[in-house]
């Protein structure tokens, strides 16, 4: 089982998460979230996490010139793509970055499942997240949870659960969906953008657990 605690903005909840025994750590690239960091506050932290945990950067249909400048200063592992990015557009910045690609698809029927079979040849994980209201202001952290048995035929696919997990309830989207990786974010926040130690302690452990 694989944790990523995504949203991390300060230097105490990195040390939280990686204590806590985190697979992954997110750094967020989109301005209109309130998990948004710098540049500068993303590479520090992505030194610190150097040799502990695989950093992944969260970016949201974002030009060539911000996906250039943040893997040349920050070095991640991961490019997250939050948008709507294409097929091609996903294998373009694999190939030319040379860093694993996850591709979050926003999830409220089956046919959004089956869609994200396109995205498999191109990158190495699918982040099935839940589909965001249409008065959004950002496409992922929106503390929503979606149908979890549309998964039940996704044994397929490379994919890590999103979408409103909390300590409370992660065990429970793992036995429902075979999930092998789990990604959390608002789901450890005491405010919108602010993570809370305890609850990133708690969600490691309880993701680890029912694993």
């Amino acid at each position: 089982m694989r944790v990523k605690i995504c949203g991390l903005r300060t230097h105490d909840t990195l040390n939280g998460a990686l204590d806590a025994g985190a697979d992954e750590v997110g750094l967020v690239f989109f301005a209109a979230s309130p998990r948004n960091i710098s540049l500068d506050n993303a590479a520090g932290l992505a030194a610190a996490a150097a040799g502990r945990a695989e950093v992944v950067a969260l970016t949201v249909d974002a030009d060539d010139a911000l996906i250039e400048e943040i893997v040349a200063r920050v070095r991640p592992q991961v490019l997250q793509l939050h948008g709507h990015e294409s097929v091609g557009r996903a294998g373009e910045l694999a190939e030319r970055h040379g860093v694993k690609i996850w591709k979050a698809v926003p999830v409220s029927v089956a046919a959004d499942v089956d869609a994200a079979r396109l995205f498999v040849p191109a990158v190495d994980k699918i982040l099935f997240d839940a589909k965001p209201p249409r008065d959004a202001r950002h496409p992922g952290g929106n503390g929503l949870t979606f149908d979890w048995s549309l998964l039940s035929q996704a044994h397929d696919i490379p994919f890590v659960l999103s979408g409103g997990l909390t300590p409370a309830t992660v065990a429970t989207a793992i036995a429902a969906t075979h999930a092998q990786a789990v990604d959390v974010s608002s789901g450890v926040e005491s405010a919108p953008g602010i993570k809370d130690v305890a609850l990133i302690r708690a969600f490691v452990r309880a993701a680890k657990s029912a694993a």
